[in-house]
This record gives structure tokens, C-alpha cells and sequence, in this order.
């Protein structure tokens, strides 16, 4: 076996490893024989195991060649005319690095999880969507086509969203479930928009025909024009996976779902899938000035947002969630001044350290309770903010903007969601009015034949 057949191998089993595990788990229980939990827990565990030590591997060969990119080609799923949907996989600087980390924090809240939800109603239906979000977020990072990256990217949305409804009996979950979805569905138009422009634009999705070079070096190989529609799409699609302005309402409400996966998706993984796949298509906004700019500025009013609301929070999962928003808009903020490594070491250091604070949140809880009743009364919180430098009564309005969250979802209920409900009640009811007419018409004819 060569060099690039081993990669080769290597980069499929990094993908096939949680999907397998899927197959395994999802079948019996759809058959209504789940496994016992024991066995569930070990199977996704090994699945997410063997991805980690196949990403290890690859890292290690692509290390002693200097990290040349190695492509993984594995056909053509369509082709219309001159354009083709290829599904292609590439291990290099970036992907790799990003899947052992990823598929390294599955590996571990899977072992959380198993303890966790022990004894829960939903206890394989857990483990089946990790399964689904552990392939998903695999084929989104290996993926070297606009195609593949985009049906990851909906795997991920999708399993986002079922696990923030996993308490489905609270009509809160559901709430925030149907919240986030919407949101995704939203902001996916730009992702799929940026495909059909590359399609039109190269013939294929395929990110070598768009730039050139290995990543972090890669070249924009399409016209500025082109780069900056593509860019600015891109970018919208990334504002609702990283819960940016006027998009961040979902992000707080997420937290309804189990703590292994809120620690998976919203400290670690689904809220840096957008900064990923910027960092991906960091040719393209090198030629767009303008999406540059914009992802610089929404970034840094995003994380002034999310700074100032977080403050304010009275639970430690809603804190949690403002503060993974506050350094995800950081990220964006750099990768719009055009730096490429330093946002990747950033993804990787605060999903790392944000997974495990939301994971330790239910014991700092009762590690605080228990330092309140040592010390007979509340800590002091310390630390200096630029507020304290602000009169009296500029204090107390930041305070109540910050507990308003920033009108945010005031603002987008009445100027977006209000008009678009009162829109779509009219048109329903205009619809219902002539269905009625063309029923009456039709009573009409027959009674005039007859």
C-alpha cells in the first residue's frame, strides 16, 4: 500500500467510524430492540475512538511531508450538463488538526454522556443524533467540495436542533428547538446560494478550481467580482451558526437541551462551524475587502453585545453560552483582518476550555453553594470594568440594556418576525378566499348542467 493509498484509508475511516456507529445503534432501535445502554455508550464511544486515532495517524504522515495536502477522490454523485457534484474528502494544514480535536471532544462527551443520562427515557435517541452530529461535523471539515460541505453543515443543523428539543415534554425545548431551526434554515440560503455561484462561476464545487495552493498560502482563482458575491453569502450563512447579531437569540434558549450536548455544540463545535468554513474559503475574502469588513465590524458589535448582556445573566449556562457568543464574534473579528492561523489555535483553545466549563457547570454550582455557606455570604467578585468609570445614571441604562439584551429580539420581532407572520396571515387568508370562490364556481357549473 502507498503513501496516499494509507491516507487515503486513513481519511475514509475518520468519516465511516461515527457514521458506523450510527448504522449500528439506529437500526436495532428502529426495530424497536434498543441496545441496553451499556453497550450503546461503548459502541459510539469506539466509533468516535477509532475517527481519533485514524485523525492522529493522518496528522503524524501529513507532519513528516510537511502537510502537502492529500485529496481523497471518491467519485461524482451528479453531474447536469457541463456542472458535477463531486464528492471529494481532502486531509491538510487545516482539516486534519480540526477533526482530531472534534472527533477527540465526541470521544469525551460520549463518556460524560453515558453517566449522565444514565436511566434516561431518551437515552439511545442521545446517542443516535451525537452519532449523526460526530459524522456530520467530520464531513463538513474533510469536505473539499462546496457539495459535501454543505450536506455536513445540514447534518449538523439538524442535530443541533433535535437535541436542543431532547425534553421534548417542555414546551420550552420545543420553543427553542423550533427557534434555532428557523434560524439555521435562515441563514443555510447563503451557503446554498454560494454553491450555485461557484457552480456558475467554475462548473464544480470543487474548492481547488475556486483557489489554488495549500492552505494557509491558497490563492483566489475566480474573479474579484464572483469573490466578493460568494464571500459575503458565505458570511451570512456563518452569522447564524456562530449566533451573531440579529441572529444570537436562538443561542441563550439552546441551553434547553442536555448539558453533553450543549458542551459539544455550543461550547466547542456547531458555533465554530461558520468560523470554519470561512477559514476554508479564506482565499475568497482575501479578494473581498467588503465581506472583510463586514465580518469585522458585525463581529466586534456582536461581541460588545454578548460581553454586556453576559454580565447580567442569573444562571451559569445562559453566562456560559453569552461568553462562548463574545469569543466566537473575536474569531470572526480576526479572520476578517486576514489571519488564518491564529483564528484556528483560537477555535481549538476556547472549544476545548468551554466544553469542559459547561460540562463542570452542575458541580461550580454546588462548589459555590458550598463556598457561600464557608464564608457565611457571597464571594467577592472583584475584577475592574470600564462601566464603573460611567455616572450614575449611564450605569443604571447599560444595566437595563444589558438585561433587555440589547432590544435585540424586541427589534427583530417588530421589524422582521411581526410584519413576516402578518404577511403570511394574509396571504393564507387570501388563499382560503379563493379556494372558496373556485368552490363556489365549481358548485355553480354543475348546478347549471344539471
Amino acid at each position: 500500500m502507498t503513501g496516499h493509498d494509507l491516507v487515503a484509508a486513513l481519511v475514509v475511516c475518520q468519516l465511516a467510524a461515527p457514521a458506523a456507529t450510527l448504522v449500528l445503534v439506529g437500526l436495532p432501535a428502529l426495530a424497536g430492540r434498543a441496545l441496553s445502554e451499556q453497550v450503546t455508550a461503548r459502541i459510539v464511544g469506539g466509533g468516535f475512538a477509532a475517527g481519533f486515532l485514524a485523525a492522529i495517524s493522518v496528522l503524524g504522515l501529513l507532519a513528516t511531508r510537511g502537510f502537502t495536502p492529500e485529496v481523497v477522490h471518491s467519485g461524482t454523485w451528479f453531474a447536469v450538463g457541463h456542472h458535477e457534484a463531486t464528492v471529494n474528502l481532502v486531509a491538510d494544514a487545516l482539516s486534519v488538526p480540526y477533526v482530531c480535536f472534534s472527533t477527540g471532544l465526541c470521544w469525551l462527551v460520549n463518556s460524560f454522556a453515558g453517566r449522565y443520562l444514565h436511566r434516561e427515557p431518551g437515552f439511545t435517541r442521545f446517542f443516535i443524533l451525537l452519532s449523526l452530529f460526530g459524522t456530520g461535523m467530520n464531513l463538513m471539515v474533510l469536505a473539499d467540495s462546496i457539495d459535501v460541505l454543505f450536506a455536513g453543515w445540514e447534518f449538523v443543523g439538524i442535530s443541533s436542533a433535535l437535541l436542543i428539543g431532547f425534553f421534548f415534554e417542555r414546551r420550552n425545548a420545543i420553543d427553542a428547538a423550533l427557534r434555532a431551526y428557523t434560524t439555521y434554515r435562515i441563514c443555510d440560503v447563503g451557503l446554498l446560494a454560494a454553491g450555485v455561484l461557484i457552480h456558475r462561476a467554475v462548473g464544480s464545487g470543487d474548492f481547488e478550481r475556486v483557489f489554488g495552493a495549500e492552505w494557509p498560502h491558497s490563492v483566489c482563482l475566480v474573479p474579484a467580482g464572483t469573490a466578493t458575491a460568494v464571500s459575503l453569502l458565505l458570511a451570512f450563512a456563518a452569522l447564524g451558526k456562530t449566533a451573531q447579531v440579529p441572529f444570537s437569540g436562538w443561542l441563550p434558549r439552546a441551553m434547553e437541551g442536555p448539558t453533553p450536548s450543549s458542551a459539544i455544540f455550543y461550547g466547542a463545535l456547531s458555533i465554530h462551524a461558520g468560523a470554519y468554513v470561512l477559514l476554508r474559503c479564506e482565499a475568497l475574502l482575501d479578494a473581498a475587502p467588503v465581506a472583510r469588513a463586514a465580518l469585522i465590524l458585525i463581529g466586534a458589535g456582536s461581541a460588545l453585545h454578548a460581553s454586556l448582556v453576559g454580565r447580567v445573566q442569573t444562571d451559569l449556562k445562559s453566562m456560559l453560552a453569552y461568553a462562548s457568543m463574545t469569543q466566537a464574534s473575536l474569531i470572526l473579528v480576526e479572520i476578517g483582518l486576514g489571519w488564518r492561523v491564529i483564528p484556528l489555535v483560537h477555535v481549538v483553545g476556547h472549544a476545548i476550555l468551554r466544553s469542559l466549563q459547561i460540562l463542570r457547570s452542575p458541580s461550580a454550582l454546588h462548589d459555590r453553594h458550598e463556598l457561600e455557606a464557608a464564608i457565611g455570604g457571597h464571594p467577592d467578585l472583584g475584577g475592574w470594568s470600564p462601566i464603573a468609570w460611567l455616572p450614575a445614571r449611564a450605569q443604571a441604562a447599560v444595566y437595563r440594556i444589558a438585561l433587555e439584551r440589547g432590544f435585540e429580539e424586541m427589534a427583530v420581532m417588530r421589524g422582521v418576525v411581526g410584519p413576516a407572520t402578518r404577511l403570511l396571515e394574509r396571504m393564507a387568508a387570501a388563499e382560503r378566499a379563493w379556494v372558496a370562490w373556485l368552490g363556489e364556481r365549481r358548485v355553480r357549473r354543475e348546478g347549471s348542467r344539471r
